[in-house]
């Protein structure tokens, strides 16, 4: 058997990446793991994180607002976006420097530059130029926001990116798409004081999602007053010379803003990755084909997280990565269980969600039951503020079986991931019925919804 420089070369910094490097070290293996940007990928450094520290920072002057009914008298409040992007920028570093100890403890080496394949077992290390080899390649680059060059001022908009490292807060903004980053920017950009608009080509936000929770949110986000335009999408933007922006669309409107940001989703980052040369198939969008135990045609090469396309989610690649471990150092072979996932949408309201839609068990499922509340939560009374919560739970007629639950509403995140729980373990509606609940809370309502608000029987509501 040939030797090699490491028995495992990860590309890619980010969460699975990471991961697979780390726990491989930790075992006594000799790896190395590569990443152009910064470690911690996407999630860390410009997705999730940062983020959610930015939704924490927008949601402040609804709670100044809120106080004043719970007896509160709130002086005059002011916002930094200066003072707010500083922080954020020193909790990423800590992170970063997390992840860094965290290889460096294991015993992984790293290398700060772009890697490139450059056959089945050899990696180029494109700042140096020196070529390593290795037994096993895992690639972990993850994706990137899709652009849109063809759009006529393409270049005066920003993507995610962009966002999270402008250098002043916007007086306007508009935001074409309508999955979860257009929509979680869109109320960041709002509780921040921006005037918002969303712009969105189909019939209403958010499309993989159940539809009463993308109504309601689409409901609460312009009782706020977001602008939310569906069936359009940008033609042009131009910029003016007073640096505004003048932004057409099909639909014919002409809106102006001081930054225009596109969130229409996010593609494997492989683009000149060598990939051609080492002979690993990807399909048309670039995401790299591979097996149930992420093993790409190439027997020595893997591929995890973002760049496969298969859930775009950090957990996922994380699970990946521990998959892979089992798999290739522990004889143990794994394959990611990519069935309900639970996911949260960090809007304002939030959205959790777990399983099938109403619309998607209606085609797998002959009957169902469908329980639903929809109401105004107790910590709304005193504010006077009007938002409602709607919860959800999708139910098999046939075996009883909880087949979908969907929240809308203050901490939906939280009650999703343990309902993830419950229906990983393939509970009844009966087993939610002789649950006692937690009162009084919001999420009481889930275990004591004991009548079907309707049924839905081969397709159709009855």
């Amino acid at each position: 058997m040939p030797g090699f420089d490491y028995d495992l070369f990860v590309i890619g910094g980010g969460s699975g990446g990471v991961r697979a490097a780390r726990v491989a070290a930790s075992m006594g293996k000799k790896v190395a793991i590569a990443e152009e940007f910064r470690f911690g990928g996407t999630c860390v450094i410009r997705g999730c994180v940062p983020k959610k520290l930015l939704v924490y920072a927008s949601q402040y002057r609804e709670h100044f607002e809120d106080a004043a009914g719970y007896g509160w008298q709130v002086g005059e409040s002011t916002f930094s976006w200066e003072k707010l992007i500083a922080a954020k920028d020193v909790e990423i570093a800590r992170l970063e420097g997390l992840y860094r100890k965290g290889l460096t403890n294991a015993g992984a080496e790293q290398f700060e530059t772009r890697a490139e394949l450059v056959d089945a077992h050899t990696v180029l290390l494109k700042s140096t130029g020196r070529t390593v080899t290795a037994e096993r390649i895992v690639v972990a680059v993850g994706g990137a926001p899709s652009v849109h060059g063809a759009l006529p001022g393409y270049e005066h908009t920003i993507s995610s990116n962009e966002a999270l490292h402008l250098k002043q807060l916007p007086k306007s903004i508009v935001i074409e798409g309508g999955g979860y980053i257009a929509v979680e920017f869109a109320n960041i950009f709002h509780g921040m004081g921006v005037a918002t608009t969303l712009v969105y080509r189909g019939k209403e936000i958010l499309s993989r999602f159940d539809g009463d929770i993308r109504r309601g949110l689409h409901k609460a986000m312009v009782e706020k007053g977001i602008t939310i335009l569906c069936e359009d999408v940008l033609q042009k933007v131009e910029k003016r010379p007073d640096g505004s922006l003048a932004v057409s669309t099909k639909a014919g409107k002409v809106l102006e803003a001081s930054e225009v940001m596109l969130a229409l989703g996010r593609s494997p980052n492989t683009k000149g990755l060598g990939l051609d040369a080492a002979g690993v198939a990807v399909d048309p969008r670039g995401a790299i084909l591979v097996d149930n135990y992420s093993r790409t045609n190439v027997p020595s090469i893997f591929a995890l997280g973002d760049v496969t396309d298969r859930v775009q989610l950090t957990p996922v690649a994380i699970h990946e990565a521990m998959c892979f471990i089992e798999t290739e150092y522990k004889n143990n072979p794994t394959s990611p269980d990519l069935d309900l996932i639970a996911t949260a949408v960090f809007s304002q309201p939030e959205i959790g969600t777990v399983g099938m839609s109403e619309e998607q068990a209606a085609k797998a499922f002959a009957e169902l039951e469908v329980y639903r509340a929809e109401f105004r939560p107790m910590k709304a009374t005193l504010s006077g503020r009007a938002e409602k919560m709607i919860m959800k739970l999708i139910v098999n007629a046939a075996d009883r079986k909880v087949v979908g639950a969907h929240i809308l509403g203050h901490d939906a995140g939280e009650m999703a991931q343990l309902l993830g729980i419950t229906l990983k373990a393939g509970c009844t509606k009966d087993d939610f019925d002789r649950t006692m609940a937690v009162h009084p809370t919001a999420a009481e309502e889930l275990v004591t919804m004991y009548s079907p608000s309707y049924r839905v029987k081969n397709g159709e509501r009855i």
